[in-house]
């Protein structure tokens, strides 16, 4: 069952930093991968119950498909990261099957079961009782209008600020393109929606990356459920992890809003002040004037401004739309 500070973190080996394994087939369409069965079990999930001990608790988890009816599963006692859960108070995982009625959970500590969108577990000697049921969180930003005066790069109309790019046949912008507009300091506005890619492993799975001043990157990665690294969703890659992973489920619609103000330089190209970068994931703050000391591989080196913003490909298909941002200088 669910534990207080004593939860079992265990470390996934799927799942290790750094690695890489060989992408599967990547699917962008929500309506192509319902095919699939375990698009329907893999997701967020709400609950309340008992714990062996007779202790009342809410409780969230995460239900991480990694292909042909395996789940990853991780709990949290509060409820999910950025509403109820804090990264302090551990969780505990277990692995999933699915079978021909439902998905059987099992760990150590933890036995249940998944039907229809509803999930039961107890711990191993079937003590306590908690029961959840499926849940789709929502940024509170997206669809958020551009305000009077922004400059709106991406609206579905067209590709006129992204020369060269693509669009999907939906009219959203597909990664791997850099905006023609160039920059300073700004606060901006985008949603990116993850491919569904259940046998992909580490960065294999659904990779992208937005570079403000094209120079620094704010990770796009499906790490749903993972740690929340540097190198994963909402981490700042090789300079800071996120203050809480706020990674939704693939081929859900997720926002980064993001107040950044760019490196100064003075008359001879000598940097005399740092970046620094307020990142809100999901409406939930994961980055609070992060001072961004050096530029990230895959963009420029750091120098003077105006610049663009990238939206980086790395071999996958993820989708961007809303994109629109307000000049501070």
């Amino acid at each position: 069952m669910i534990r207080r500070a004593s939860l079992l973190v265990m470390v996934l080996p799927w799942a290790l930093a750094g690695t890489v394994w060989a992408a599967s087939e990547e699917i962008s369409d929500p309506e192509v991968a319902k095919a699939d069965p375990d698009f329907a079990i893999q997701g967020e999930y709400l609950g309340e119950g008992v714990l062996p001990d007779g202790k009342q608790i809410k409780a969230g988890a995460q239900v991480i498909a990694l292909g042909e009816g395996k789940f990853q599963i991780v709990y949290y006692e509060g409820g999910l990261p950025g509403a109820g859960w804090k990264p302090d108070d551990g969780k505990l995982e277990a692995s999933g099957q699915r079978e021909a009625d439902a998905t059987a959970i099992s760990s150590e500590d933890v036995k249940g079961k998944i039907v229809d969108g509803k999930m039961t577990i107890s711990d191993s000697e079937g003590n306590g009782h908690v029961e959840f049921q499926r849940v789709e969180r929502k940024s509170p930003t997206l669809c958020q209008k551009p305000p009077e005066g922004a400059v709106v790069l991406f609206d579905g109309s067209g590709v006129d600020w992204f020369p060269g790019a693509h669009m999907s046949p939906d009219k959203n912008l597909i990664s791997g393109t850099l905006s023609k507009a160039e920059f300073n300091s700004y606060r901006s506005h985008l949603e990116f929606r993850l491919s569904w890619m259940p046998e992909a492993r580490g960065q294999g799975r659904s990779n992208s990356g937005v570079y403000v001043h094209n120079c620094y990157e704010i990770q796009v990665l499906d790490s749903f459920g993972l740690e929340g690294l540097n190198n994963e969703c909402g981490g700042v890659y090789s300079i800071k992890a996120p203050d809480v992973n706020m990674c939704l489920p693939p081929l859900v619609w997720q926002t980064y809003d993001a107040d950044f103000t760019a490196p100064k330089f003075d008359a001879n190209g000598n940097k005399v002040s740092n970046a620094r970068l307020t990142l809100c994931h999901n409406g939930v703050v994961i980055h609070d004037d992060l001072e961004l000391p050096h530029f990230n591989p895959g963009g420029q080196e750091e120098g003077p401004g105006p610049r663009g913003i990238q939206l980086q490909g790395h071999g996958c298909q993820v989708q961007y739309r809303n994109i629109w941002l307000e000049k501070k200088d």
